[in-house]
């Protein structure tokens, strides 16, 4: 459907229900609050709607998607969700598959590919924007306890955790946020991001973490942000289609989308909890 008969279906949608759903602005539209609570109470009832004509067309056979991801969405976003979809759709079948490098649907099979960015991806493959993202100042609840963080000047008093994959995080959050260079500060190396999350979970220091990477460890209380205005925005994430993606892939999508945007209201309606002490 081109964009022109998406935005009549809204306006007309718009009159039927008296209010406006949209705030058009240059370049884009943003939901108005009344849109924001109509599409909180629809978005599931038209997901599994999407869903059951899926399971009609195809019978009652289970149907697999597979989406290929980078290792740690799928391990800090992606798989702790997963139940909720399997649960809301039985005949589908997610396969997750992982890997850092973005995929050639001329030498791999997949149905779904999500990216930060929009460089690198084969010509077949039409990028759409998915997940907004920044980066935040996280730590165990315990580590504050014994060493507090209530202002930048007490960074210095921490352990930095430092992905090597991503080695001048502190270095760039630093700079974006208008704060001086730490001098030596004592610093605990890891391969992976997933690893540092991991020994910040156990209390072995501060970790720069993407937002979207961290709503399962924040809302349980393993990991605290004790410096929420400080924050620096990321690349955001992108997912695609392939050619030959089967049908059930678009309720995948339909239903992240929904995941998404109810992330972002939980966000605006809880401020990130924070641990200091002595």
């Amino acid at each position: 459907m081109s964009h022109s008969a998406v935005s009549r279906h809204i306006k007309l949608l718009e009159e039927h229900l008296g209010v406006l759903l949209f705030e058009r602005r240059i370049r884009q539209s943003v939901l108005t609050p009344a849109g924001q609570a109509f599409y909180e109470q629809v978005s599931v009832a038209l997901t599994q709607i999407a869903a059951a004509a899926v399971s009609l067309r195809r019978g009652a056979a289970l149907r697999k998607v597979t989406v290929n991801v980078r290792p740690s969405f799928a391990v800090r976003w992606l798989i702790p969700r997963l139940p909720q979809f399997m649960a809301l759709y039985p005949q589908i079948q997610p396969e997750v598959v992982t890997s850092t490098l973005l995929p050639d649907p001329a030498k791999e099979t997949f149905d779904l590919v999500i990216r930060r960015g929009r460089s690198g991806w084969a010509p077949s493959l039409q990028p759409q924007r998915l997940l907004e993202d920044e980066i935040l100042v996280v730590a165990a609840p315990s580590l504050l306890q014994s060493t507090a963080l209530n202002s930048p000047k007490d960074l210095g008093r921490h352990t930095l955790l430092v992905s090597r994959s991503r080695a001048n995080d502190w270095q760039k959050w630093l700079e974006h946020c208008g704060l001086k260079p730490l001098r030596q500060p004592p610093t605990l190396h890891f391969d992976h991001l997933h690893f540092v999350l991991q020994a910040c979970v156990d209390g072995l220091g501060l970790a720069l973490c993407p937002a979207s990477l961290l709503a399962k460890d924040l809302s349980s209380g393993r990991l605290v942000c004790p410096l929420p205005e400080l924050h620096q925005p990321l690349t955001r994430y992108y997912y695609a289609l392939a050619a030959d993606a089967a049908p059930e892939a678009q309720v995948f999508i339909e239903w992240m989308l929904a995941q998404i945007q109810q992330d972002a209201v939980t966000n605006r309606t809880q401020v990130p909890a924070r641990a200091s002490g002595a």
